[in-house]
């Protein structure tokens, strides 16, 4: 496939592929997958988060995260790896780096109601007893783009020559998060370290992550040829972007792509930026062994092979929320 050098981040319509027009679902496939092939990015409107859930949701978050630090940091639960609650500032940090992000962000999990036995993995979910709409809002946020996340994930396995249903099995009841981040205004710039920024360029772990918030300035996309292009996604969109986890098993057909939150002007570092990413993520066992459909004599195989729990428990180390 010719190379596709994207100045924006390409819009799709996610109803096109639900709609159940075969013509409308193929061209959403291929565009789909031209863009995770090039640039890993897509902005997708009819996602299911509605208007008055995505009020709400940001409502809440913003009430949290202006509590006083010793209230949030009682939601910081010590031997979880940060995986549930309150994620303190500058306590993260992208691979390869030392100094923290300047952010602090919130976490909640996949809520099983069933006798699955995955639920014996995941910690409880942990929820603001001062906010008291945090819980609901934030479940229901978190159904919505998982739900969504899903159908990516169908149209991505056709994309991929595989059955569309590939997937369903290893997301259910996967180990997602829902993660409200607050990247939290500097009054003195003096005060932080000199190549802080809110958050250093990094490429997701995870299959597929979904981000609200992308219509604020600051999100930035490396291209393949080197040049950051900012993403400038509406309100009403959310933009979707291939992870590590879906790059390793398609031995980089997919592109898990490097972005970054760039700081604001200094006249603007007092004020705050809020986003809210899903990470979706698999069970643990799911196996990530490239596919052999994805490896030939151009394209060796680069990856060993592990399977997400084991993958996901590596980079929790190096991004210095859990000790190695």
């Amino acid at each position: 496939m010719s190379e596709i050098l994207f100045d924006e981040v390409p819009s799709l319509d996610l109803a096109d592929f639900t709609s159940g027009d075969p013509e409308k679902r193929t061209q959403f496939v291929k565009k789909l997958g031209d863009a995770y092939q090039n640039i890993g990015f897509i902005a997708l409107r009819n996602h299911g988060l509605s208007d008055d859930l995505t009020t709400r949701l940001y409502a809440a978050t913003k009430k949290f995260f202006a509590l006083p630090d010793d209230v949030k940091q009682k939601y910081e639960i010590p031997g979880l790896a940060g995986q549930r609650g309150y994620v303190g500032k500058g306590k993260e940090h992208a691979k390869g780096r030392n100094t923290g992000d300047l952010k602090e962000f919130y976490h909640v999990g996949q809520h099983v109601t069933d006798n699955d036995p995955i639920k014996e993995e995941y910690p409880d979910n942990v929820f603001p007893t001062e906010i008291e709409e945090f819980e609901e809002v934030t479940l229901e946020a978190y159904q919505k783009l998982e739900a969504a996340g899903k159908q990516v994930l169908k149209a991505i396995a056709l994309h991929l020559g595989l059955n569309e249903n590939y997937f369903d099995d290893k997301v259910h009841h996967g180990n997602s998060i829902l993660r409200p981040i607050h990247y939290f205004p500097i009054e003195n710039s003096d005060s932080v370290p000199a190549d802080a920024v809110r958050a250093a360029e990094h490429g997701d772990i995870n299959l597929i992550t979904l981000l609200m918030g992308a219509s604020a300035d600051g999100l930035q996309v490396l291209r393949r040829d080197g040049k950051w292009i900012p993403i400038t996604a509406l309100p009403e969109q959310v933009v979707v972007n291939v992870g590590d986890m879906l790059a390793r098993l398609t031995n980089n057909k997919l592109k898990s792509t490097i972005h970054r939150v760039v700081n604001p002007p200094r006249e603007l570092m007092n004020t705050s930026r809020y986003s809210i990413p899903f990470f979706m993520h698999p069970r643990s066992e799911m196996d990530l062994t490239c596919l052999e459909s994805c490896i030939d004599a151009q394209n060796p195989k680069s990856f060993p092979d592990a399977t997400a729990g084991e993958y996901l428990n590596e980079r929790l180390i190096e991004l210095g929320l859990k000790k190695a």
